[in-house]
């Protein structure tokens, strides 16, 4: 069983076994008569928190990556990092900082690319990627087209510098990548990040206790950079981000949409990361409390071509804040969002704790945005301050 490790940014990795499996087909930097200087990359993988699924498993084989950013699947240059055997790792157990671990392999000193992430593929009756839908306890398969063959691409420039470990960690953002189809069955549509932890620290807090399995999400313009789940005792990580000096501040969410009743939305702006640090923006003590809330529902249809995805955002002063988002019925474009009625409670971050939160003027108002596959984009106000909203439909 391949191990999950607490994120610690001061002393990550610093004792790593041998490494794992490695195939190197060239390198990052040649074109000397000397052996190019090398170091190692470290690769681990975490999660954002899902919708709407208590499991959401996939079996990783291997990763690859590329000093080019549009090398092909038999270009030069490949270097894998292979598990001795495949596992299957629950994606909904990598929240708060934890990590599962890939394994390591030495590199040519010099800047890479492209990443991709290979996974098993499901075989009869043997599921190697598989969901369980909240409320149920059956494994329904999960389809990866293009996974076990060359790979999900992610595209991310970092630098591994000679004798030097570099930790990569790749964020699968499980909510955005699972897309239903009309029959009830699932497939993957990747959303899937890298950071290199050397320019990167981490953001912590509390919710009360109460508000365990509520979403926080670290974003910035209205986009979601991280997310995770409050635990049991209320508190949460948001980790790996790149330090603010590189990446700018980050607004925290805290959003608690459960049906038929959950809390407003609570909003932290502009709270500053540092690297190998983490920026606390509540404690178990003094808490994010949030009143209670109605939660209710829009729903609607996309044009099912499209392969929208959709999410409700909630804009203050300007800023946008991204709440809820799903991805829109493969075959039939049906879509739904469960969204607190309630006014969001927002302040502004300070070293000072605790931090004082205020009501905005913008209680159940919504922007809700759809964005098909070709990255076309359309929006349509709604209002759950009164309840549900149906027929708010897309049409690309």
């Amino acid at each position: 069983m391949k191990k999950r490790t607490q994120l610690n940014l001061k002393r990550i990795f610093t004792a790593l076994p041998v490494p794992f499996i490695v195939a190197a087909c060239g390198g990052g930097d040649g074109g000397s008569d000397s052996p190019p200087a090398n170091g190692t990359l470290h690769v681990a993988m975490t999660d954002v928190p899902s919708c709407g699924f208590d499991h959401v498993y996939v079996t990783v084989n291997r990763v690859r990556v590329n000093s080019r950013s549009n090398a092909g699947d038999n270009d030069g240059g490949w270097t894998e990092i292979a598990l001795p055997t495949p596992q299957k790792v629950d994606l909904l157990s990598l929240t708060n900082g934890v990590l599962f671990d890939i394994g390591r392999a030495p590199l040519p000193a010099g800047q890479y690319q492209q990443v991709r992430l290979v996974l098993n593929a499901n075989q009869g009756n043997s599921l190697a990627n598989s969901v369980v839908v909240s409320g149920t306890t059956n494994e329904l398969p999960l389809a990866t087209p293009s996974a076990t063959q060359s790979g999900y691409k992610i595209i991310q420039p970092f630098t591994v510098p000679a004798n030097t470990l570099v930790d990569l960690i790749l964020d699968f953002n499980a909510c955005k990548s699972i897309v239903q189809q009309g029959n009830g069955s699932y497939s993957l549509k990747p959303v899937v990040t890298a950071t290199p932890l050397t320019v990167s620290g981490a953001i912590s807090g509390f919710v009360p206790a109460a508000q365990a399995g509520a979403t926080v999400y670290a974003e910035q313009n209205g986009q979601i950079i991280r997310g995770t789940v409050a635990d049991a005792n209320g508190q949460f990580v948001l980790t790996p981000l790149i330090q603010s000096s590189t990446n700018g501040t980050y607004d925290v969410v805290v959003v608690d949409n459960k049906l038929p009743s959950g809390h407003a939305t609570g909003i932290i702006r502009t709270v500053p990361v540092t690297a190998s640090a983490t920026t606390t923006v509540a404690t178990a003590a003094a808490p994010i409390t949030l009143p209670t809330s109605a939660t209710n529902t829009v729903s609607g249809t996309a044009t099912t071509s499209a392969q929208a995805s959709v999410r409700a955002l909630q804009t203050i002063s300007s800023v946008s804040y991204e709440i809820a988002s799903t991805n829109a019925n493969i075959d039939t474009g049906a879509y739904s969002l469960a969204l607190p009625a309630a006014a969001p409670l927002i302040g502004t971050y300070s070293s000072t704790l605790p931090i004082a939160l205020s009501p905005a003027p913008v209680a159940g108002q919504y922007s809700v945005q759809a964005i098909s596959a070709s990255g076309a984009t359309q929006t349509n106000a709604a209002n759950v301050s009164g309840g549900g909203q149906t027929g708010v439909n897309f049409s690309f």
